[in-house]
């Protein structure tokens, strides 16, 4: 990856002898290997059977995760927040592998809309919940540094899964606490 880097920066017309860029390629091709790590990455690494017996049967949300990830399109940064929700049904799973389950998938070359079903399916595989909601929240570099140059845009996805999907109170409810 180091000598591609090499290539691309060569190709723009710069000058890797120069004392700014001699590591240059080493370093862009370990920053690159480190924000598409995902793709190393199983989920059944990251949740490491952190799933525990629970009697509760209420909604469990975990918001404003911090979430960075590269477009397909562009290799540009989309960097914003992701909202998961789920309804147990015997089994909880620990809080930072809800966090560690968004990285999986965030740090691949991804869309934003394909982001949000990968987490949102998952998460139902993994704790076989009542329902799933996710939300994503994020700003595109694609669109904010090229092209229509829109400072201020913000992308909102959703996937609703099971419950989430078919029991409008429950898809309210979900809405309603991100609003607290």
């Amino acid at each position: 990856m180091e000598d591609q880097w090499a290539k691309i920066i060569e190709s723009i017309g710069e000058d890797l002898s120069r004392p700014g860029l001699v590591d240059t390629p080493k370093r862009a091709a370990k920053a690159f290997a480190f924000l598409t790590q995902g793709y190393g990455l199983s989920v059944e690494e990251v949740v490491n059977d952190a799933l525990f017996p629970s009697a509760s049967s209420e909604m469990i949300l975990v918001q404003d995760i911090e979430l960075y990830s590269l477009c397909e399109h562009h290799v540009l940064p989309f960097i914003g927040k992701c909202h998961v929700a789920y309804i147990p049904t015997g089994k909880v799973l620990g809080l930072s592998k809800v966090a560690r389950i968004v990285d999986v998938f965030a740090r691949r070359l991804q869309i934003q809309e394909s982001l949000t079903a990968q987490i949102a399916e998952t998460v139902m595989e993994v704790t076989n919940a009542e329902g799933v909601g996710v939300i994503i929240e994020a700003q595109h570099m694609c669109m904010m540094m090229r092209g229509v140059e829109k400072q201020n845009s913000l992308m909102k996805t959703s996937t609703m899964l099971g419950s989430f999907r078919s029991e409008h109170k429950t898809r309210e409810e979900f809405l309603s606490l991100l609003q607290m």
